[in-house]
């Protein structure tokens, strides 16, 4: 545009300077014209009054005198000739002397009459102006004339020395021209950032567009607050009369509300404002900003529908999120009772007042529901609601569906129902007339029920109701209500479930484990069990009386949980036992142990049991009072401590094999010497590794835990449990202390026996004098009988050496040594046999017998009641 503007100015310039220099040259010509003619007659006739001139004419010779007179005055005068002519026309003088003499050319007539002659010819000096004037003599004759020319080109007038100042203003018009074209072209393109005219033509265009389809009312405001731009939209929207542009905005009649927004000179965002009937959401931004002008520029936009839309979709939205915070809320424990909390809790206020959950009190207690489509009893699992005093049963309480009732009937079809206003219904008050009563005088007004179903089994029934202060349930809310609970349904169930499995497998694990510790003299127990929350698992614990007043300390650990891991826990405590009546040593105890565990895998992996044995742990120990010895062999377990009676702990280093199951060596075993009152602690790895903690900070836990003073077994297991016992056990954990005792010296009676049956009258009397000195007369001759029989055995058929112990404990103990390895066995003599009737007698006459295997031969012992 400004290069267009820039053209025009010089085409302008340039006409104006065509038009000059036409004029100058117009004016020129007449100027050089009458230039001419008035220097042409004028130096005629000053040449033709000057003296001498008619005497001159009258001379012989006008030529010689007059031609030299001529030249100087042409050459003064500045003319191109000066010619005397005489009456007839033939010239005396001439700048070119070769035409002297010859005629005149021009009209030289009218100046013999007196006139002066001005005439434009084209003579030999080419376009020029002559003059011819006549000489006058004293008697007013002419006496002849004179003639002056001058060509025109030698004309030198006004006109054309303003030619170059013409010119030069025509110049400096271009140049000023030039320079404000290229200030404004400048400034256009800054102000346009760059556009040329077709982009800001398009540009236009597209604005023009835009401005008149959008559906939202656009408006300029200027800062004087008069309007200045708006669209058909804001005047479809704000009623604007036709005139409104360049009007004030307070004169157009517009409400309060939407005038003080236009007018305020502050930004507004979605403001929503009543503009007639409609509810308008106005947005202001300013346009000083930046250095711009000073103004606002408003947008509205029709709200009415899309507020009664974005009030659905805002429901809708909360109604999904319900629905999303219940999924991950409900469920998240595998309690009955805490599901139906969760239920009650996420549902309260959000979508209701009040919430009463009612399972069948089978389903509480984790048991299958009764049959059939119809519960008779139920029992409150959990209430919620946005206040205290509201008039509902509370939790625990039992409830009995009255038959025929909107309840029943919804039990018995496990369809919702929907009860929107409560006041004018009157079946669902014959479930319960005084509570129902007293819920409609609280404000109870609506109610939606929807049974509890879940793989097609009924558990119970759940109730929303509101009070006063919100809206009633509608259609919309039964169906929320319906995936609400269908959800909840489902984890219910599980837990129900879940719940059931437990108990079996905590009634079966404690079926297992021993409900009392035998009674022994040797070791002082004390013990705990803890189940994992997430299940039973298979950790156990035992203890063992042994032969010889020992006995036997065990803690073991299944791996995995459930009531496999239980079963499995059973049946190696099981064989324990049985093991410990062979009174093996605790090596060849967990060897026989770890054969049994790899044929029970292996039983289960050809059945094809995805349940396979994975493995187990375990820690066997002996202790001998006598000896004050502890003899222990480990399978994989973690080492027990060792508390000394003055509170040291000390974690012995025991060559631990590798689980049961997985044993490919033989297992070692270690003695201990125990000082008396010394505090042997066994556990299983619950108690010192979880995944907070590695077994390492664990044990070191243990160890602060045990060092101190004395303390009984009894609360030496609170302690430890106490300071190391996690929030949330992920493990069972197994638990056995045990404060050594000895048997006293005074207790304790040896003899060595010699081979030969002489012999063995020698050991009777001895021990029948012990048996005096301990108080034992009555027990007397049973035992002599006894040693007689096992002494004989031993020197007839055994090797030596030969001893024999008496241990007085909490029965009579009797042992009887030898160097063989051949074991007696019980059998009935026949009539015949002269032998064979000792043993038999033996064991009539002991409570218990039974032979053990050493290092150097074997024990066969006896033990007798002292009551």
């Amino acid at each position: 545009m400004a290069g267009q503007v820039f053209v025009l100015q010089i085409l302008v310039v340039l006409l104006l300077v065509v038009a000059a220099l036409v004029a100058l040259v117009v004016q020129s010509r007449n100027d050089a014209d009458r230039e001419a003619r008035n220097r042409s007659v004028a130096v005629a006739q000053t040449f033709a009054n000057s003296p001498g001139i008619v005497e001159a004419l009258h001379s012989p010779d006008p030529t010689a005198i007059l031609q030299p007179k001529a030249q100087a005055a042409r050459v003064a005068s500045g003319v191109d000739f000066i010619v005397v002519l005489n009456n007839d026309g033939i010239r005396y003088t001439h700048p070119n002397p070769a035409r002297i003499g010859q005629k005149f050319i021009g009209t030289y007539e009218p100046a013999l009459q007196g006139q002066v002659v001005t005439e434009e010819i084209t003579g030999t000096l080419g376009p020029l102006v002559q003059a011819v004037v006549p000489v006058y003599a004293p008697d007013g004759s002419v006496a002849g004339m004179v003639s002056a020319g001058i060509t025109l080109e030698n004309i030198s007038t006004a006109s054309e020395r303003q030619l170059p100042v013409v010119l030069g203003a025509a110049a400096g018009a271009v140049g000023l021209a030039t320079l404000g074209t290229a200030l404004i072209s400048r400034r256009l393109r800054r102000q346009t950032h760059g556009l040329g005219p077709e982009e800001m033509t398009r540009m236009y265009e597209h604005h023009a567009a835009v401005l008149h389809a959008v559906r939202e009312g656009v408006m300029i405001v200027g800062g004087d607050g008069r309007l200045l731009l708006f669209n058909d939209e804001a005047r479809r929207l704000l009623d604007l009369p036709p005139d409104a542009e360049g009007r004030p905005v307070t004169e157009l009649g517009l409400e309060p509300t939407p005038e003080a927004l236009l007018t305020g000179n502050r930004p507004v965002t979605d403001e929503v404002v009543l503009a007639g009937e409609r509810l308008l959401a106005v947005n202001v931004r300013l346009t000083d900003q930046d250095g711009g002008p000073p103004g606002c520029v408003a947008t509205l936009r029709d709200s009415t529908e899309l507020l009664a839309l974005s009030g659905r979709a805002e429901g809708a939205q909360r109604r999904l999120r319900l629905l999303y915070d219940a999924g991950v809320t409900v469920g998240s424990t595998l309690d009955v009772t805490r599901t139906a909390e969760e239920l009650a809790q996420v549902t309260v206020p959000r979508f209701a007042d009040f919430v009463t959950v009612d399972l069948a009190e089978q389903v509480v207690a984790g048991e299958e529901p009764p049959a059939g489509d119809s519960l008779g009893r139920m029992r409150r699992a959990a209430y919620a609601g946005v206040r205290n005093d509201a008039p509902f049963y509370p939790v625990g309480t039992v409830l009995d569906v009255v038959p025929d009732t909107p309840l029943a009937g919804a039990l018995g079809s496990g369809l919702a129902g929907l009860e929107p206003r409560l006041a004018e219904s009157q079946a669902w008050r014959e479930q319960d007339p005084e509570g129902a009563a007293q819920a409609l005088a609280y404000g109870v007004h609506s109610l939606v029920r929807v049974p509890l179903r879940a793989r097609g089994v009924l558990l119970g029934v759940v109730r929303f109701w509101r009070a006063t202060g919100t809206e009633a349930f509608e259609p919309d809310d039964l169906t929320l209500a319906e995936e609400l609970v269908a959800h909840a349904a489902v984890c219910i169930d599980n837990a129900r479930r879940y719940t059931r499995e437990h108990a079996m497998a905590v009634t079966l694990q404690h079926s297992l484990l021993p409900r009392n510790l035998p009674a022994q003299n040797a070791l002082e127990v004390a013990h705990r069990y803890l189940p994992a929350q997430a299940g039973v698992g298979g950790d156990w614990f035992d203890v063992i009386p042994l032969p010889g007043a020992r006995v036997a300390l065990v803690v073991g650990d299944v791996v995995g949980h459930g009531l496999h891991a239980a079963a499995t826990m059973g049946r190696l405590r099981t064989a324990i036992h049985n093991f410990s009546t062979l009174d093996l040593p605790p090596d060849e105890l967990l060897g026989h142990l770890d054969d049994l565990v790899h044929r029970i895998d292996q039983d289960e992996t050809d059945t094809g049991d995805s349940a396979a044995l994975a493995g187990a742990t375990c820690l066997y120990a002996i202790y001998d009072p006598v000896s004050q010895r502890c003899t222990l062999a480990s399978a994989g377990h973690p080492p027990p401590a060792v508390v000394d009676p003055d509170g040291r702990v000390v974690f012995p280093e025991l060559p631990t094999g590798p689980p049961l199951g997985l044993a490919v060596l033989p297992f070692e075993t270690v003695e201990l010497e125990l000082a008396e009152g010394s505090r042997l602690v066994l556990y299983t790895d619950g108690l010192v590794e979880d995944r907070e903690r590695d077994i390492d900070e664990g044990l070191e836990l243990l160890r602060a835990a045990l060092t101190g003073p004395p303390r009984t077994p009894e609360q030496t297991c609170a302690d430890v449990l106490g300071r190391m016992l996690p929030a949330h056990p992920q493990d069972d954990i197994a638990l056995l202390v045990a404060r050594t005792q000895a048997l006293a010296p005074e207790q304790v009676a040896e003899w060595d026996v010699a081979s030969d049956p002489a012999a063995v009258g020698g050991i009777r009397a001895a021990v029948a004098e012990r048996l005096t000195a301990w108080g034992l007369d009555e027990a007397a001759f049973v035992t002599e009988l006894i040693l007689s029989e096992l002494v004989t055995n031993a020197i007839r058929y055994g090797s030596g050496p030969i001893r024999v112990r008496l241990l007085r404990d909490r029965a009579l103990i009797c042992e009887v040594s030898d160097g063989s390895s051949t074991s007696p066995h019980l059998k009935y003599a026949a009539t015949t046999d002269e032998g064979g009737r000792g043993l038999f007698l033996v064991a009539q006459f002991a409570d218990r017998w039974g032979t053990r295997y050493t290092a150097t031969g074997k024990v066969i012992w006896t033990e007798q009641p002292l009551e």
